[in-house]
């Protein structure tokens, strides 16, 4: 399996990516330390599609509410278990179908850069939960101590093409004790959400906020992110930004009990979309854009 390793030319920040297993990040260092959360490997991400490192969350982002959704005027219905589609412990199609995936294509590779693509079109098994015919290009590149992930969505048939995707980055500060890590976040509004992780509807203003993480756990939906908004982890000598610069207006923060991590996931329509609408699609000859970018 080719690991690429990216190196940013003018500091000692390098990044770890596997085409072959879902174009999935699985390392991101400063000076030989780590700052993604590993969690159980990417053995497991292969084997069970346990996430780590920074995976891709494709078509869809999070849970849908059911097995059945209508977009762009289809009605589709998928089948936890088959076709990549993977359940919570609710049952609810979780992650889209993209987790370990092996079709990509390697398109560029460079010492700071990385593009792979794929034909989500050519394969049946993902067009029977997402019948959208599209590329997905990903390319990362590594500069000025920054990671940035851009994804592009190209429609390849008549049908537009639901965007409701998203990543997870899992971030971690070596070094540092959870309950010293200071997390900020920027103005957004926050999505209640019920006990199986689904909207219900309800939202509150979430004002700008800088506290200690502590022993919180944080498992929250959030839209109307702002383009450019910065979400941060900070403690002892290092800080860690994530910028959602272009086609993320909702997220999620998760910081789950009894693990040192956090992630402020970009997405590009709140949890259930698919279902509830409110995404924005990607038009037959008008690629979509979406990007974001960590800072070390």
């Amino acid at each position: 399996m080719h690991v690429v390793t990216l190196r940013d030319p003018s500091s000692s920040v390098a990044a770890q990516f596997v085409p072959d297993a879902g174009m999935i990040g699985t390392s991101l260092s400063d000076d030989g330390v780590e700052l993604l959360g590993q969690r159980r490997g990417l053995e497991a991400y292969l084997s069970a599609g346990k996430t780590m490192g920074i995976p891709i969350l494709y078509p869809w982002a999070n849970r849908l509410g059911d097995n059945t959704y209508t977009a762009e005027n289809v009605t589709v219905t998928v089948t936890p278990g088959e076709n990549r589609v993977r359940a919570d412990p609710n049952g609810l199609p979780i992650h889209g179908t993209l987790a370990a995936y092996p079709g990509w294509q390697v398109i560029d590779e460079s010492t700071n850069e990385l593009s792979a693509e794929l034909d989500f079109g050519a394969d049946p098994r993902l067009l029977s939960s997402f019948p959208y015919p599209h590329v997905l290009r990903v390319t990362v590149g590594l500069a000025d101590r920054t990671l940035t992930v851009r994804a592009t969505v190209t429609p390849t048939g008549e049908r537009a093409v639901p965007l409701c995707f998203g990543f997870h980055p899992y971030l971690q500060l070596p070094g540092v004790a959870r309950g010293d890590w200071i997390i900020e976040t920027p103005p957004l509004r926050h999505l209640a959400l019920d006990d199986k992780g689904l909207p219900t509807g309800a939202t509150s203003p979430w004002p700008a906020t800088r506290e200690a993480l502590g022993e919180k756990s944080f498992d929250d939906a959030y839209d109307e992110v702002p383009e450019g908004a910065v979400f941060a982890v900070s403690g002892g000598d290092r800080r860690l930004e994530v910028h959602f610069e272009r086609g993320y207006t909702a997220a999620q923060i998760f910081a789950p009990p009894g693990e040192d991590l956090v992630c402020f996931e970009p997405m590009a329509a709140p949890t259930d979309a698919l279902r509830r609408g409110g995404f924005r699609s990607a038009r037959p000859g008008e690629p979509a854009v979406a990007q974001f970018s960590i800072r070390v």
